[in-house]
């Protein structure tokens, strides 16, 4: 009788693990010289999300690619940040920075795409946003980037919340 009941535990657990999107913004090597020669070491940065509106990014090292990969899923599962998303866009225009890096992100219509480049195209496309504008101003230093990108994302303002902070209701503030 136990047994079923794990099992059906693990099932769960694997079906949930397939519901994020992951995708790996940069893998970077780096080499340490020694008396036996070259050690390598592996550094990786990915971004996930569910396509619902969370969206997570972690950075993960190990001596190994696979590893150095897993381990920054793992942290980006930890680091998972809430998105608005208003009819697959996003609800207003924002700009955020990070040290020398700048992300302007505008609002886009129906039809338009993800008009983003490298790290910001990723974490548009894990979060479920369909059409978006967007620009890197600055240092394009990927880490920054999504630094900078996470930064838009935490301060975008979602309608419900606005309409509650006021006391008013959605009607009452779209009018």
């Amino acid at each position: 009788m136990e047994h079923s009941r794990d099992r059906d535990r693990d099932r769960n657990f694997q079906e949930k693990e397939k519901e994020f999107i992951e995708k790996l913004v940069k893998l970077n090597r780096t080499a340490k010289v020694s008396k036996g020669g070259r050690r390598f070491s592996f550094s990786a940065l990915t971004v996930i999300g569910d396509r619902k509106g969370n969206v997570g990014y972690g950075f993960g090292k190990a001596n190994d690619v696979s590893e150095a990969i897993r381990k920054s899923i793992e942290q980006a599962k930890r680091n998972l940040v809430p998105f608005p998303i208003k009819n697959g866009t996003i609800p207003h225009e924002i700009q955020g920075m990070f040290k020398a890096s700048r992300v302007l992100l505008k609002p886009a219509c129906s039809g338009t795409g993800i008009i983003a480049g490298g790290p910001v195209r990723a974490i548009m496309e894990a979060g479920g946003v369909t059409d978006v504008l967007s620009k890197s101003i600055g240092a394009s230093s990927q880490y920054n980037v999504v630094k900078a990108t996470f930064e838009c994302i935490s301060k975008m303002m979602d309608a419900k919340l606005v309409a509650k902070n006021r006391g008013k209701s959605l009607k009452e503030l779209w009018g």
